[in-house]
């Protein structure tokens, strides 16, 4: 006996894609919802159109550059969404999801490109879809980034009906010569560091964790944080790119390296961007963490000191740079809105006594501690 799937599929309605759990003219009204914004994101080197097959950017600004090379990076917002969805509310995820795969980039002193993005759900709901994407293209926007792809795709059973996550990769430009790294640090420099808006994305699995231990709701107010608990987690990541494009065309030369703090903390991060054979002491006195990260500390009954390798508690990027441009850099943070200060300074040889990260993420780096006690905020 042959098979035929049409007939098979005419003689039972449930074996429609529909019946299945996939709505397809659900998937073209997000399409259609999201193209204003997507389409706000690109300049004339964008070619074609919102729902091809693929993405086209016109790489012959390249021929500008003497040895061009690409950049590029992926990543997600990891279990932030479940807050996002617990509250329902999308239209800040985007951004977080930019601030994880394109501030990666300029890491190395890039420019970045273009961005593509991938969100899976259990179920199309378009609006929800398009707050989604509007995000990501704002903060495409932010950045100078052209969102030119991306995909929806429905997965019923695999994923609850309002269950989704979102993933997304990025490309940029660096020239060969003017790579930040390791190989530019050098003993003497200065390490910065620009404040943070609040968690970003990373370390939510431990934030969920504790609240639900409390039994604590993200309905329920936050009073020493003036909002609702979701509300205060919800907090999109700072934007760094663009300032920190500034900052690399005005110092030139003098910056020599950066660093993304995600998963991981202050050390394991700013380790990975140290040469061999150099350390540096993060000075905690020079700052005191948020309130977000002082209540979850005092909810959960544990030290500040404990979180380090899990949240940014306040540094969502690290600048090191050359000692006498430390001022010239915090002033043209400060202008972009990002306040910056020095945490610490970079030291060659031996280290001092006691315990230090290195060799975070598979990188061979230099080592780092924090050291001191956390201001707390006062005078």
């Amino acid at each position: 006996m042959v098979f035929d799937p049409t007939a098979a599929a005419a003689e039972s309605p449930s074996s429609t894609y529909t019946e299945a759990g996939v709505d397809t003219a659900a998937g073209d009204l997000a399409v259609e919802l999201m193209k204003s914004s997507v389409r706000a994101t690109q300049g004339p080197e964008v070619l074609g159109g919102v729902g091809g097959f693929a993405g086209l950017f016109d790489a012959s600004a390249l021929r500008a550059y003497r040895r061009p090379l690409l950049a590029t990076s992926t990543d997600g917002v990891g279990t932030k969404v479940a807050i996002a969805q617990a509250v329902d509310k999308h239209d800040t995820i985007g951004q977080d999801l930019v601030g994880m795969v394109v501030d990666d980039i300029v890491v190395v002193g890039a420019r970045p490109l273009f961005m593509t993005d991938y969100i899976a759900c259990g179920k199309v709901f378009p609006e929800r879809i398009a707050d989604i994407v509007r995000g990501i293209a704002e903060a495409c926007t932010a950045t100078g980034t052209a969102l030119v792809g991306g995909e929806t795709a429905e997965h019923p059973g695999l994923l609850g009906v309002d269950d989704y996550d979102v993933a997304g990769a990025a490309t940029g430009v660096v020239e060969a010569d003017r790579i930040l790294g390791a190989e530019r640090v050098e003993r003497g420099d200065a390490v910065i560091a620009l404040g943070s808006s609040g968690l970003h994305s990373n370390g939510y699995s431990l934030v969920r964790h504790i609240l639900a231990n409390a039994g604590i709701g993200y309905g329920d107010r936050a009073a020493d944080l003036g909002a609702t608990w979701g509300e205060a987690l919800l907090e999109p990541t700072r934007l760094y790119t663009s300032p920190l494009l500034r900052l690399i065309a005005g110092l030139g030369d003098d910056v020599h390296a950066l660093s993304h703090v995600t998963g991981g903390g202050i050390a394991a991060n700013l380790a990975r961007v140290l040469p061999q054979g150099t350390w540096v002491e993060v000075d905690r006195s020079t700052w005191s963490p948020a309130p977000v990260f002082r209540v979850l500390s005092e909810v959960a009954g544990t030290s500040l000191e404990s979180s380090e390798g899990t949240w940014n508690l306040g540094i969502g990027f690290v600048a090191v740079l050359a000692p006498e441009r430390v001022d010239d850099a915090v002033t043209a943070l400060a202008s972009d809105g990002i306040p910056a200060w020095q945490i610490g300074t970079v030291g060659t040889g031996a280290h001092p006594a006691g315990d230090f990260e290195q060799g975070a993420k598979g990188v061979d780096g230099g080592a780092v501690r924090l050291v001191g006690a956390y201001s707390d905020g006062v005078g």
